[in-house]
């Protein structure tokens, strides 16, 4: 089943490019990073093109479950620790003014923008909300504890942002889309400094931004060590009611609430891509025990690049390869980590200063405890002895029965049954090794 944003909105339909480019900045990426990089950019004056490899807002954004908020979760006190005071700021900074370019662009756009308070809470003890509400009023931001919650669950209350907002990103992204010279169907097969070689020809480029969810290049930047992808599964339920708000668990595998229309999104069961999960059918049986009178009208999956402390790598891809750029790490935040992505790109390309380019800088430390999770992991799926393998950097795949996919846990790269490629770092169909009737180790 595609998601309700797929199922209600339409998306122009762009041509393949068929032969050579030239352009000033080419942008690698059709979904909402990608468009938002290329929209700025275009309304800067800058020559800019932009290609995807299936079609725009196809991969991840059209999986989203739309929170436009710098509510991240119990995010602050966390960076105050591993960050320090001026960071954590800028990080909250930069997510409010994110918000509010969307305000200011969904003015003039039918994208179904509403104002919502944004709830972080937590299922048994205060703590982790009064630590939060602690660093929030450090940072300046005028966060509530909220004792009373909509759920159907017993908490311990939550961290309250008021004026945060939801949307209808699809519908958002094919309005931004007829502003922006792009190609579908385009598949980069190679980059080189200021030249990428895709299937319909050669693009040549002063700079170029990689906004492909996971970046794809391995010989710089070490991505592979420094993300990992985290599946997460999303019912929209008819007949239950308005919760009045946007509300997650404090606990990265918890549970998500929100409304669109007079449907509830009902989102959870997150765990590494590859590991096992109860996906929709546990989310299905929430439902049925806390609105036995609802039903279920879509379903659909999402799937995040998670950075190692919490804060996305956006900037020069590495420190030796000038002209080009990457966004990535947004961990669950996407639509407003997209937005915070293409201003800051925005100002690097334009060789302006950026306030908030030291502190997603790629380059930054990469020692943090998640790293040696991350090394474990590649590790373990190099090591296992079983097919098929995926062909990213050849860690063993694991079946994913619930929705008929081979997926792998050490960088999340997913193929169909038939070994089409599903989803990114991976850059072409058919894992090694798979055959049909092979012994499928279940996810």
């Amino acid at each position: 089943m595609d998601s309700l944003w797929a199922q209600t909105a339409r998306l122009p339909r762009l041509a393949p490019l068929r032969g050579d480019l030239k352009t000033g900045v080419l942008v690698v990426g059709g979904g909402m990073a990608g468009l938002l990089c290329a929209w700025r950019l275009s309304r800067a004056g800058v020559d800019c093109a932009l290609v995807e490899a299936g079609r725009l807002g196809g991969g991840i954004t059209k999986n989203t479950t739309a929170k436009i908020t710098a509510q991240h979760g119990l995010l602050y006190h966390k960076l105050l620790r591993r960050l320090g005071r001026e960071k954590a700021r800028l990080y909250l900074e930069a997510n409010l003014a994110a918000l509010e370019q969307y305000r200011a662009m969904c003015r003039d756009i039918d994208c179904d923008f509403q104002e919502r308070d944004a709830f972080a809470y937590a299922l048994d003890s205060r703590r982790a909300l009064d630590a939060e509400l602690e660093a929030l009023e450090l940072l300046g931001f005028p966060a509530e504890f909220a004792a009373e919650l909509p759920l159907p669950f017993p908490t311990a209350g939550a961290v309250r942002f008021p004026r945060q907002a939801q949307f209808h990103p699809l519908r958002f992204a094919a309005a931004i889309a007829r502003e922006i010279p792009a190609y579908e169907h385009t598949r980069v097969l190679a980059l080189a400094p200021g030249r990428a070689v895709t299937g319909g020809g050669t693009i040549t480029a002063e700079k170029i931004i990689v906004a492909t969810h996971f970046p794809f290049l391995n010989r710089h930047g070490s991505y592979f060590l420094k993300l990992y992808q985290s599946r997460s599964y999303v019912v929209a339920l008819e007949g239950a009611p308005d919760v009045g708000g946007m509300y997650v668990d404090g606990d990265e595998k918890g549970l998500s609430f929100r409304n669109y229309g007079d449907l509830l999104l009902l989102g959870g069961e997150g765990r590494r891509t590859g590991k096992k999960s109860g996906g929709w059918q546990a989310l299905e049986g929430l439902a049925r025990r806390w609105y036995p009178e609802a039903r279920v009208v879509s379903r659909w999956a999402a799937q995040d690049c998670m950075s190692l402390d919490g804060v996305p790598y956006i900037g020069q891809y590495s420190r030796h390869t000038p002209g080009l750029y990457v966004a990535s790490g947004f961990n669950k935040w996407g639509m407003t980590s997209s937005m915070a992505a293409a201003m800051v790109l925005t100002d690097l390309v334009l060789g302006r200063d950026s306030p908030y380019a030291e502190l997603f800088s790629p380059s930054r430390t990469i020692l943090r405890p998640q790293l040696a999770v991350n090394g474990l992991e590649s590790i373990l799926g190099l090591l296992t002895p079983t097919v098929p393998r995926c062909p990213h950097m050849g860690c063993a795949l694991r079946y994913n029965a619930q929705e008929r996919s081979w997926d792998c846990p050490c960088h999340g790269s997913r193929f169909g049954e038939d070994g089409a490629l599903l989803d990114n770092p991976a850059t072409g169909d058919k894992p090694m090794g798979a055959q049909k009737g092979e012994d499928q180790a279940e996810a």
